[in-house]
């Protein structure tokens, strides 16, 4: 050992480090990690080894402390690169496909067992056919006989039918794990320099003592996106929203046991806002030109993502939750779901996940609540009869001015504990309005009837005219009021030498925009409303009309 090796190992000292806690931002996470050392008062040096090339090394940060005074003097990064024995994972990875390749060939037996199985049946069926169809006829076979066959047939067929198709998805399923530890042991096979990043931490300590060294930075491959549970309640209109957020990373280093908090705020997109260039438009000929000008903004609006936004991210605070204590009694205790506890600072929101969380960094999305909460909405309803003889049930929910603002997400959709469906929810901002559709509600019955179809015997300024007339019946079968909005429509003239003029409405309204006619109505229970309205179609009597469906 040589004097500088015994220099380098009195001055530079690896922390052993771990993972406390973790932001996760819309395309990104800064990771805290901390680890305690005895210093000396010799080092000039602290090392966090083996971080994931994720890492942006232009936003490491540190800080510290401990029971004697230190001196930060900077922080920088180090590319390393090792080769990492391999032989062992790939004796493991072969014996795990040798043995998976051994239960295929099983299956395989299995299958092949029961495909004879069913041959035999089969033909057994296709003998019996004329044999029993003849003896019936002769009164030779009796219907019991034939009965009691044909459900051995039936049984034994589908049996070893089922049995087919499930030894067929087993084996489908073998072949995939077989796949993937297949690309494993070729990944291994393949010669190749494993990369990583070191945190190295320049100090100068004042004397000896414990020393908590806390470093920060910013990965990638780690996001986090709105999920919604919707559950509608149409007995007392409470809509219970189930905010959850599915966090997915693949960052190269696993979270574990650590404090969460889940951000608003976009980093990616710099702390600078775009500036605009010129838009230009020209002919056709001059779309190279274009192409350029369009490349050249990209490259401008690039330009924008500079470092100056890490320092922002990296002096967010996270703060830890504690968990209660659940006194155990004799009666069952109903499971509380654990939620975030959610702090805002300007236009930034964080979701701070009670409790210690776990993400391995394998890819797959994991699931945390963020907060469950009722609100009331009002339900309307939309009709139009025209297309379907029903009503549809929509619920008006409001983001209470308290509330928490609702990012874009996928929300499934439930009515009365009964899935319905899913939409997109768009950014709901507190004291904003959405609306959910909840399908088909049959405690509205609406009829409708053509009572008028009648063509005027005589031409009124060498034009034909002819009448149309509808009845609407709405009836309330439930015993509340509700409000409805009843849409039907005219036919609208693409010739000029078509009229459509509406003649008569009643309750009275004025025709909309393309033929639209729009009834809004309150109805008490059990009431029921008459709806009338007629037009009128003048044209050429040599003309034929199309598209007048009545």
């Amino acid at each position: 050992m040589t004097n500088s090796d015994l220099l380098d190992r009195d001055h530079i000292k690896i922390v052993e480090s771990q993972i406390s806690e973790v932001t996760v931002y819309t395309d990104r996470a800064l990771i805290t990690r901390r680890g305690t050392v005895a210093l000396t008062g010799n080092e000039r040096e602290l090392t966090i080894a083996s971080l994931p090339t994720t890492l942006e090394t232009e936003s490491v940060r540190g800080t510290g402390a401990g029971t004697v005074a230190v001196r930060l003097l900077g922080v920088r990064t180090e590319t390393v690169f090792s080769s990492e024995p391999t032989g062992d994972r790939i004796a493991e990875l072969t014996a795990q496909i040798q043995e998976l390749e051994t239960q295929r060939r099983g299956i395989n037996d299995k299958i092949t067992a029961r495909k004879i199985q069913l041959k035999f049946v089969e033909g057994l069926s296709e003998k019996s056919v004329g044999f029993f169809s003849s003896s019936i006829a002769k009164q030779q076979v009796g219907l019991n006989e034939t009965g009691e066959l044909l459900n051995f047939l039936g049984t034994n067929y589908l049996k070893y039918v089922s049995a087919i198709a499930q030894h067929e998805r087993q084996q489908q399923e073998l072949d995939k794990q077989i796949e993937a530890l297949r690309q494993q042991l070729r990944q291994l096979q393949t010669p190749h320099s494993q990369q990583s990043f070191n945190i190295i931490v320049a100090i100068e300590p004042s004397g000896s003592g414990n020393f908590e060294l806390e470093v920060s930075y910013v990965v990638i491959r780690a996001h986090w996106t709105p999920l919604y549970d919707l559950r509608v309640n149409t007995t007392n209109n409470q809509i219970n929203l189930n905010y959850l957020a599915e966090v997915n990373q693949n960052t190269g280093e696993d979270w574990t046991g650590v404090a969460l908090t889940l951000s608003t705020a976009k980093p990616g997109l710099g702390s600078l806002s775009p500036k605009l260039e010129p838009w230009y438009i020209d002919t056709l000929h001059s779309t190279v030109k274009f192409q350029n000008t369009e490349l050249a903004m990209r490259s401008r609006f690039g330009s924008a993502h500079s470092s100056d936004s890490y320092l922002d991210v990296s002096e967010e605070g996270i703060s830890r939750s504690v968990s209660g204590i659940v006194e155990i009694t004799s009666e069952p205790i109903e499971a509380e779901t654990a939620t975030a506890k959610i702090s805002r600072e300007g236009g930034t929101v964080s979701f701070q996940v009670s409790g210690n969380t776990n993400i391995p960094s394998d890819g797959t999305p994991h699931k945390v609540t963020i907060f469950t909460e009722n609100y009331p909405f009002k339900p309307e309803y939309i009709a139009v009869p025209r297309l379907v003889s029903f009503a549809y049930l929509q619920a008006i929910v409001t983001n209470p001015l308290t509330g928490a603002t609702l990012l874009p997400g996928k929300a499934n959709i439930f009515r009365d504990n009964t899935f319905v469906g899913t939409m997109q929810l768009e950014n709901v901002s507190p004291g904003e309005e959405f609306k959910l559709n909840l399908g088909i509600d049959e405690g509205l019955k609406i009829e409708r009837e053509l009572v008028e179809r009648q063509v005027d015997k005589k031409l009124i300024g060498n034009q034909r005219r002819t009448s149309y007339a509808y009845r609407l019946n709405v009836t309330n079968l439930q015993q509340v009021q509700v409000h409805l909005t009843l849409k039907e429509q005219l036919p609208v003239s693409r010739n000029e030498q078509i009229k459509v003029r509406s003649t008569l409405t009643n309750p009275k309204i004025v025709p909309g925009e393309m033929g639209i006619l729009e009834w809004i109505m309150s109805l008490p229970p059990q009431a029921k409303q008459e709806l009338y309205y007629q037009f009128v179609v003048e044209h050429p009597p040599d003309l034929r009309i199309i598209g007048l469906d009545i």
